[in-house]
């Protein structure tokens, strides 16, 4: 039903932004931003409870020692995964993941590649060291095929992460997952290099504090 919903969306919102004999530029981009909003809302929605429930498990992060909790994790990422062609973001005090969809799946595929899972793996046995945080894993696709079918795809894709995660002992109240579909790109889709560039998996990894909990 989520599923569902969330493509209704997204055609509901091309239709309307399709409705101008020739939309500009602005006009695209806040029909795309209210698609992005939503999907992102939905996905908030559902950590805020995981959130909850698992800074009541566990407990959330003193203020001052929020920074260094996270440039702890942030070490321990970068060197486990400094060969994989993972790269490890920071955003504050919030970590992000980039798995490049052509190392993480095969083409038009949710299915993990064998050669990633020791990759994860070691994603697993960091974030397990770090249990005072949640996760958010974002699925996204290139521009190739329907936004139906990439909003589905990135949503297979983003949930094959968390399974694996899940198999190496990362608790699911942490996580949640979201499809972004084609509607986050990090680049133009106006090459196949780019198109390979947005074909992604992102993991979000956010501290639980005193104000979020």
């Amino acid at each position: 039903m989520k599923k569902t919903l969330a493509v209704s969306f997204i055609a509901a919102s091309l239709t309307v932004a399709g409705c101008a004999n020739d939309p500009n530029n602005t006009q695209k981009g806040a029909a795309i931003g209210a698609v992005v909003g939503a999907l992102l809302g939905k996905a908030t929605g559902d950590n805020d409870k995981s959130r909850y429930a698992w800074g009541a498990a566990v407990g959330a992060i003193a203020g001052g020692a929020i920074g260094n909790y996270m440039d702890k994790q942030e070490e321990e990422l970068r060197s486990e995964l400094s060969d994989t062609g993972v790269q490890v973001v920071r955003e504050g005090d919030n970590l992000r993941l980039i798995m490049p969809g052509d190392i993480t799946f095969a083409t038009d595929s949710s299915t993990i590649s064998p050669n990633f899972n020791p990759v994860l793996q070691d994603v697993a046995k960091v974030v397990n060291n770090y249990e005072k945080t949640v996760l958010m894993i974002k699925g996204h696709t290139d521009d190739t095929g329907s936004e139906q079918y990439n909003q589905a795809l990135s949503e297979r894709r983003a949930s094959a992460v968390k399974n694996v995660l899940t198999n190496y002992s990362v608790n699911p109240t942490r996580i949640t997952t979201v499809g972004m579909g084609e509607y986050a790109p990090k680049v133009p889709n106006s090459s196949d290099a780019n198109r390979s560039m947005n074909r992604r998996v992102e993991l979000e990894i956010q501290p639980l504090t005193q104000s979020n909990t």
